[in-house]
């Protein structure tokens, strides 16, 4: 039997990796999207700093997975 406590940072991995994985597929798409339609320069910011800002999401929660297990 699992503990319930490895099965939750496992969840928080998975979703980590997910957050991780989607964020680079739909940053790539919009930059691409962007340039094709032609868009203005201050979109593909806000887009830069969205990616940022789930990247720095999920740095944060490996950083909480890496600090439980050093404590068990």
């Amino acid at each position: 039997m699992v503990p319930d406590k490895d099965l939750q940072q496992a969840k928080k991995a998975r979703m980590v990796a997910l957050v991780i994985a989607a964020t680079m597929v739909v940053w790539l798409g919009a930059q691409w999207v962007g340039a094709k339609l032609g868009w203005p320069e201050r979109y593909a910011f806000l887009i830069d700093l969205s990616a940022l800002a789930a990247f720095v999401w999920a740095f944060v929660v490996i950083y909480q997975i890496w600090r439980a297990r050093q404590q068990d």
